[in-house]
């Protein structure tokens, strides 16, 4: 058996990658995002996440105004050294024209959503909402898996700080006013 040489992006640059790489490095796997310079590779997904995950963007589409538009597992570039890719994220309809785009300014985003999966907890826990705020995106839910149902932790930003605020946690029905109004039954996982 032949050894497969191994593709040039498994050694980083010394300074680490740059968000354009991940536009230019060849046979990337997908969902592969940027966090601190270095390539983050995604593991497979659970049923619970990629179910969640349906249900918010289907949930938050329906309820988006139309100056807004709903996306899932899109890069957003922060700045040269980071470029994550939340779950979910809610972005200005004016950003959304172009369809061969592969990330979205953070300008343009009103909200990002992050599923917390096993392989992932302290990301989505601690840095991405850290490098979200840092951007100035406005609004990030975390939502938990609590025994097969999702929890929502709603956070938005405090410009003072530039952190994030928990304003609430949402387990059956997430009812918002803020970035828009939103009503989301989270109970009908096992009927998607």
């Amino acid at each position: 058996m032949i050894a497969e040489p191994m593709p040039g992006w498994v050694r980083p640059p010394p300074a680490g990658f740059t968000a354009d790489d991940l536009d230019r490095l060849p046979d990337l796997p997908p969902h592969t995002q940027l966090i601190d310079g270095s390539l983050v590779l995604a593991s497979r997904r659970t049923a619970f996440h990629a179910l969640t995950v349906d249900l918010l963007k289907n949930g938050l589409s329906r309820c988006a105004p139309d100056t807004m538009r709903v996306r899932r597992e899109m890069t957003v570039t922060l700045d040269d050294r980071q470029r994550p890719e939340p779950d979910v994220l809610v972005i200005d309809a004016a950003a959304a024209g172009d369809l061969d785009q592969t990330t979205y300014r953070a300008d343009d985003v009103v909200l990002t959503v992050e599923v917390v999966s096993p392989d992932s907890e302290r990301r989505d826990r601690e840095r991405k909402p850290q490098l979200y705020a840092q951007s100035g995106i406005r609004h990030f839910w975390r939502v938990e898996n609590v025994a097969g149902r999702p929890t929502v932790h709603v956070y938005e930003l405090d410009p003072a700080t530039r952190a994030y605020a928990l304003t609430g946690i949402h387990h059956d029905q997430l009812t918002l006013t803020v970035p828009f109004d939103i009503d989301i039954d989270l109970t009908g996982l096992d009927k998607l």
